[in-house]
C-alpha cells in the first residue's frame, strides 16, 4: 500500500541483509509496519504492530480477506474524516485515498497521462489485494513500540517516523527516547536494524541510497540519503 515513508522501494535491497542470518522459527518483528511493505515480503513467524487503530484494524481485515472498495466519493472520504470510526474501511479511506499515503492528508485525485480521470481508490485496492495473501498470517497488533511483547532472540526490523521530517499520523514522536529503546533490545538478545538518516555513532551503518524524498518539513521533494543500521550486542 502507498504509505508516507514507505520502504517499498528498497524492500529487494535491505531484506537480505536484515534476514541474512535468520534461524528456523526466529521471528521478525516490525514495531512500525505501516504499509505492510517490507512484512510482505517476509516468510514464516511474523509481528507486524503500529499504534494506528485504523490501519490496524484494516490490515487484520485484508488478512482475514476483506476486500477494499474500488471507488470512494469525494463526500464519503469527508465523511469519514469527521467520523474517524475505528475499522477497516475507515482505515482504507484516510490511507489509501489520501494524497501519498499520509492519514487524511487531502482526498487524491487528478488525471492520467492521456487526461482521463484517475482513481487513486482502484489503485491503492489492487494494491493491498496483491498484498493480502502474503499478510494472513501476520500477528497484527496496536500500540506504541515501547510496550510491545516480542518473542526472545527476534530479529526487529524499525521503519520510525525519521528525525526533521514531517510528522506521521500519530504526531509527535521522541526520537531519544526511541534510540535508547532500541539500545535496551539489543542489550535483551535481540537483532535490531533501523531505517533513517541518522543514528547514534554507536549504530553501523550497513546499507544506503541516495533517493528523491517527499519527508521534509519544507515543500517540494529533496534528494535524502536512506540508510540502514545496526548493533552488535
Amino acid at each position: 500500500m502507498k504509505y508516507m515513508g514507505s520502504k517499498a522501494r528498497h524492500a529487494k535491497e535491505i531484506l537480505p541483509i536484515i534476514l541474512k542470518d535468520r534461524k528456523p522459527g526466529q521471528w521478525y518483528v516490525e514495531p512500525f509496519v505501516g504499509g505492510a511493505n517490507m512484512i510482505d515480503k517476509v516468510d514464516d513467524n511474523r509481528i507486524g504492530n503500529d499504534s494506528h487503530p485504523q490501519l490496524i484494524a484494516m490490515w487484520k481485515a485484508v488478512a482475514n480477506g476483506w476486500l477494499p472498495p474500488q471507488n470512494i466519493s469525494f463526500e464519503e472520504y469527508k465523511e469519514a474524516q469527521k467520523e474517524k470510526t475505528i475499522d477497516a474501511l475507515t482505515g482504507f479511506i484516510g490511507f489509501g485515498c489520501s494524497y501519498s499515503g499520509k492519514w487524511f492528508g487531502g482526498y487524491a485525485r487528478g488525471n492520467n497521462k492521456n487526461g482521463t480521470p484517475r482513481n487513486y481508490t482502484e489503485e491503492s485496492a489492487r494494491n493491498i489485494n496483491k498484498q493480502a495473501n502474503n499478510l494472513k498470517d501476520v500477528d497484527f497488533r496496536c500500540g506504541s513500540y515501547f510496550d510491545l511483547e516480542i518473542p526472545p532472540n527476534s530479529i526487529i526490523y524499525c521503519d520510525p517516523p525519521y528525525q526533521g521530517t514531517t510528522n506521521y499520523a500519530t504526531g509527535y514522536f521522541d526520537h531519544e527516547s526511541f534510540w535508547n529503546w532500541c539500545n535496551q533490545k539489543v542489550i535483551e538478545g535481540h537483532i535490531v536494524f533501523v531505517s533513517e538518516y541518522s543514528a547514534p555513532d554507536d549504530w553501523e551503518c550497513v546499507w544506503s541510497k541516495q533517493v528523491n524524498n517527499t519527508l521534509e518539513k519544507n515543500t517540494g521533494s529533496k534528494q535524502g540519503t536512506e540508510k540502514l543500521f545496526t548493533k552488535c550486542s
